[in-house]
């Protein structure tokens, strides 16, 4: 791995976690791992330029038809690419056309750009993750076998003890809090083979005691009335949370800051 790289461009492809739900700023938009980790690169790199093409819950279908030809024509130094994990949350989830999917993304972008980046996404510890387990980690599979075919980086988050802490993720159970945001984004940066800023990102935070009953009760009872039925809803009536939503930052232009 290259010491001190020097990359001059960023395109970060894929769902809410790449758009950086729920690292949520005072105006009311997302930051998220993706814009962290370029305003570290544009930090040491004068001119870097950046886009994210992520919108929130994107099936790896509609990433590979929306959003990696775009990827394609800008050529940039590293491309970030994560996806397939929203179909395998589906009821109905076709795992051998998630992985010809994303077999496509990572052939039609690795010619196009300096460095793949892709990622075995973080799980947080809960009844959730072990539902799906197989189908995740079916997926993080294909992603190892992508990355030794094709040179693409693997940054390892489901490996990461820091990221399967419930107390990295937000109340929606589906994304990461700020920190959490911030140790993928440190992730990501010495997986491109820059000095460490944080050589603890893995390590889950200090230990807190937990809650009591009564306050887990009344936290689960809100995810349920605010994330978990609305998300039932959308999935019964083929809706999604992005739907109209344009991509984040759908130009590669220099990067201007937080």
């Amino acid at each position: 791995m290259q010491t001190n790289p020097t990359h001059s461009s960023l395109v970060a492809l894929g769902d809410s976690f790449t758009e950086g739900m729920s690292d949520l700023l005072p105006d009311g938009t997302y930051r998220g791992w993706a814009d962290l980790l370029a305003a570290r690169m544009a930090a040491t790199t004068p001119g870097f330029r950046y886009a994210n093409l992520a919108v929130r819950g994107k099936l790896i279908r509609q990433i590979v038809d929306e959003q990696v030809e775009v990827a394609v024509a800008m050529r940039a130094d590293v491309v970030t690419l994560v996806g397939g994990l929203n179909d395998t949350l589906r009821p109905k989830c076709d795992m051998g056309m998630v992985r010809d999917l994303l077999t496509e993304a990572v052939e039609r972008l690795t010619p196009h750009c300096e460095q793949l980046v892709l990622m075995r996404s973080p799980g947080r510890q809960g009844p959730v993750l072990e539902r799906f387990r197989p189908r995740m980690e079916a997926l993080f599979e294909c992603v190892d076998e992508l990355a030794e075919r094709h040179g693409a980086l693997v940054v390892d988050l489901y490996g990461a003890p820091s990221l399967a802490d419930p107390r990295l993720w937000d109340v929606d159970r589906l994304h990461l809090t700020a920190d959490g945001h911030r140790r993928v984004a440190e992730a990501v940066w010495q997986t491109l083979g820059h000095p460490p800023e944080d050589p603890e990102w893995h390590l889950p935070p200090e230990a807190s005691l937990p809650p009591r009953w009564v306050a887990r009760r009344v936290t689960d009872a809100r995810f349920a009335r605010q994330y978990l039925l609305p998300w039932i809803g959308r999935r019964l009536t083929g809706r999604s949370s992005g739907d109209g939503l344009p991509p984040k930052r759908p130009e590669l232009l220099p990067y201007e800051g937080l």
